[in-house]
C-alpha cells in the first residue's frame, strides 16, 4: 500500500522515503495526542505538561529532519526560526491570538516546522504527483468554498479577506498542490489547537475584522512564509554551491 504514495523515482532529491511518509501519517495522531497533553484539561501528575509536549516536538522534529533529504532538511531548519519571528508579530506585536498562559512555547516553533514538512511530504508523494490535476480540481473549489462559508456563516472577515490573498499567492505560484497539503495539515493543528484551547484567536482582528477560533484563511500566512523561507534557503544554497566550486 505505502508503494501508492512513494515517489516514482527513490534516487530522486525529492522522494519520498518510508520514513518521511510513515512520520508524515502519523502527523494527526502526533498532534492530536501533543495538543491534548498541552490542553487545560489534561493535567500531568508530577511533570509540566508543557515540558512534555515541548520534548515531544523536538525529537519529532528530529525524527524527521534525519529521514528528509538535504532540500527539506533546510526548509525545516530555516523554519523554526522564521517562525518564531512571526509568532513575535502574530501573536504579540500584532495580538492577532494568544497562547495559554500568554508565553509563546517552545514547541510552537518546531511545530510549524513540522506542519510545513507534513504538507510537504504529501505533494511529494508518488500519488499526489500522477494526479496533480486531479487533486488541484478538489482542492481549489474546496477551499473556496471553506473560505466562503466561514465568512457567510461565521462572520469571519478575517478568513475572506485572507482567503482572497491565498489564492492570488496560488495564482502566481502557478497552483501548486504543495500549498494545499501544507493548507489542510495548517487547518488540522489550528482547529486541534483551539479546541484543546492551547491558544486562541481575538474576536476580532486589529479590533476591525471580525474573526473565527481559528480563522481558516490563517492558511494565508502558511504560504505567504513559504515564499520567503524558499529564497533564504535558495541564497543558503547558491552560498554552498559557490563556496565548493
Amino acid at each position: 500500500m505505502l508503494t501508492l504514495f512513494r515517489d516514482i523515482h527513490p534516487e530522486n532529491e525529492l522522494s519520498v522515503s518510508r520514513g518521511q511518509l510513515w512520520l508524515a501519517l502519523a502527523f494527526p495522531v502526533f498532534t492530536l495526542l501533543s495538543l491534548s497533553i498541552d490542553s487545560v484539561a489534561v493535567p500531568v501528575p508530577y511533570l509540566n505538561d508543557r515540558q512534555i509536549v515541548n520534548i515531544l516536538a523536538v525529537a519529532y522534529f528530529i525524527a524527521l529532519f534525519i529521514v528528509s533529504p538535504t532540500r527539506l532538511q533546510r526548509l525545516m531548519v530555516v523554519m523554526v526560526p522564521l517562525s518564531y519571528i512571526g509568532e513575535l508579530i502574530f501573536c504579540k506585536l500584532l495580538g492577532m491570538y494568544e497562547y495559554r498562559g500568554e508565553v509563546i512555547p517552545l514547541y510552537v516553533p518546531f511545530g510549524h516546522a513540522i506542519v510545513y514538512a507534513s504538507g510537504y511530504i504529501f505533494a511529494h508523494t508518488r500519488l499526489a504527483k500522477s494526479h496533480q490535476r486531479e487533486f488541484r480540481r478538489f482542492f481549489a473549489p474546496g477551499f473556496f468554498f471553506l473560505f466562503l462559508c466561514a465568512g457567510v456563516f461565521l462572520n469571519d472577515l478575517l478568513t475572506v479577506l485572507s482567503g482572497l490573498l491565498f489564492f492570488l499567492l496560488l495564482r502566481r505560484k502557478r497552483w501548486q498542490n504543495m500549498y494545499f497539503f501544507i493548507a489542510v495539515c495548517v487547518i488540522f493543528i489550528e482547529i486541534g489547537g483551539t479546541y484543546f484551547k492551547c491558544w486562541a484567536w481575538e474576536p476580532e482582528t486589529f479590533g476591525t475584522l471580525p474573526t473565527a477560533n481559528p480563522p481558516m484563511g490563517a492558511v494565508f500566512f502558511y504560504a505567504g512564509g513559504d515564499v520567503l523561507l524558499a529564497k533564504i534557503v535558495d541564497l543558503w544554497e547558491k552560498k554552498k554551491l559557490r563556496t565548493t566550486t
